[in-house]
């Protein structure tokens, strides 16, 4: 759908190609809400899924509890905070859920933009679904083009030495969730180029936390959720905004030292980028995948008592090594300074044969801390060249006595679908009870079905009756 906006003022274009927002903008307009195949709407409901999960588990938590705080109650046409028990404004919802799918760094992972994207399209979709009445296939078509854009922009500007200053989904999320709220308010093309231009000037967040252990790393989530939602909402409201924002000589690409990034971008040239998102199957940074899971294999498959290991060699592309927080060994003071760091996830995994969150109790545990101070960490050229289609990791281990012990994936293990909706339904039925969670389920399983996307968001509050109740 299209709906007829104010015109935007004159712009001047450049005489030999059209403003990149503006050519993003008449491809997330086109994509309609008959274009996605299975393979893409079945992908669209497990990262639903994940994201329901990971929010349910993290209610609980210290950042997850903040933002929630913040929240300002509504008395009609409200969003819903994923477990909450009131209707609370709109971009105070798409800013808590995204904070809380954050909270546990299980989020699902785009590798190619080194980015979040679910943490921030779904949310805004989720809190602008309660706002304006649209189909699950219209809910679906726009969770599609938010991944595709942040995935686009992530991939022609973000690198390791970007990144190690700049957040990623701080930059790709706002324009993410521009575009993904665009297409779900069913904007033209030119108020869709003014809220992806809007979106990009909302990019922001550095990666100071990843030493630190900062909580911002969450609340950056929150304000890309949020800041992508609003300039889609000030664009359908008729805010102009420069549709050169991404690649002019003041614009982002320039901001971030490649002028020249993204003349080659066009969505959907190939298979939908939502397709290239993994999900997580250890609760801990993007670059701790790979190196955690060759461990627990040597730990799961080797005898290998803790004190008999002498030293420990962990290899990684040069983008992990580089990653701020990634080559860290101690001490940690916080719980996220052990997420993020492949020292501490790859001890933790050799000593307790396991990853889960329990792996984060152990901050200071006098063996782990063994452990990490005879591992050293290795940038390997074979995965480096190969990232970021693929991203490698090897864990050697040098045991008394002499023996090496050896595991080498030449990439990440995705979270098999059937693990994402075990662990979803088990989070789900925790927060809300067996009967509530065959619902929440069963709304997303026929979510292209629905007339009322929003049932499913409503679905999630706490103490709801029959979303037939819900008040629109």
């Amino acid at each position: 759908m299209s709906r007829s906006l104010p015109p935007h003022p004159p712009t001047s274009l450049a005489a030999t190609r059209e403003p990149l927002a503006a050519r993003l903008a008449e491809a997330c307009v086109a994509y309609t809400a008959s274009t996605p195949d299975r393979e893409v709407i079945d992908k669209v409901k497990l990262c639903l899924m994940d994201l329901i999960g990971c929010a349910c588990e993290s209610r609980d938590l210290p950042w997850s509890q903040q933002a929630s705080a913040l929240a300002e109650r509504v008395e009609r046409d409200g969003a819903t905070i994923i477990g909450g028990a009131v209707a609370v404004s709109t971009i105070d919802a798409a800013f808590a859920n995204a904070v809380m799918a954050h909270g546990l760094v299980r989020e699902d992972m785009h590798s190619g933009s080194i980015s979040h994207l679910g943490i921030v399209v779904l949310p805004a979709l989720l809190a602008l679904s309660q706002a304006q009445r649209v189909s699950g296939a219209e809910f679906i078509a726009a969770a599609v083009v938010g991944y595709e854009v942040g995935a686009q922009v992530g991939r022609a500007v973000m690198d390791a030495d970007i990144a190690r200053i700049h957040r990623p989904t701080g930059i790709t999320g706002p324009i993410a969730a521009a575009a993904a709220s665009a297409r779900l308010l069913g904007l033209n093309v030119s108020a869709t180029t003014s809220a992806l231009a809007l979106g990009t000037n909302a990019t922001a967040g550095f990666n100071q936390w990843a030493h630190t252990g900062g909580s911002e790393m969450f609340f950056q989530a929150g304000f890309a959720a949020r800041n992508g939602m609003t300039a889609a909402r000030l664009a359908a409201a008729g805010a102009f905004a420069s549709p050169s924002a991404l690649e002019g000589e003041a614009g982002l690409f320039a901001a971030l030292g490649k002028p020249e990034a993204g003349q080659q971008m066009a969505l959907f040239a190939d298979r939908p980028e939502i397709l290239s998102v993994y999900h997580k199957p250890v609760p801990a940074c993007n670059f701790a995948q790979t190196p955690s899971l060759a461990a627990l294999a040597l730990a799961r498959t080797t005898s290998l008592p803790a004190q008999r290991i002498l030293a420990i060699t962990v290899r990684v592309p040069r983008a992990g090594a580089r990653y701020p927080g990634c080559d860290y060994r101690g001490p940690f003071a916080h719980i996220l300074q052990a997420k993020m760091s492949i020292q501490y996830n790859v001890a933790a995994a050799l000593l307790l044969g396991s990853m889960t969150e329990h792996n984060f109790t152990l901050l200071d545990d006098a063996e782990l801390h063994r452990l990490i101070s005879v591992t050293q960490l290795e940038i390997d050229e074979t995965m480096t060249a190969a990232y970021p289609a693929r991203q490698g990791g090897e864990v050697i281990v040098h045991e008394m006595g002499g023996a090496i012990h050896r595991s080498r994936l030449d990439n990440v293990i995705n979270a098999t679908t059937a693990a994402v909706r075990s662990r979803f339904r088990s989070a789900v039925e925790e927060a809300f009870g067996a009967a509530r969670a065959e619902t929440i389920e069963r709304a997303i399983n026929e979510l292209e079905r629905s007339e009322d996307a929003g049932e499913l968001a409503h679905s999630l509050r706490a103490n709801t009756v029959a979303s037939a109740e819900h008040p629109r």
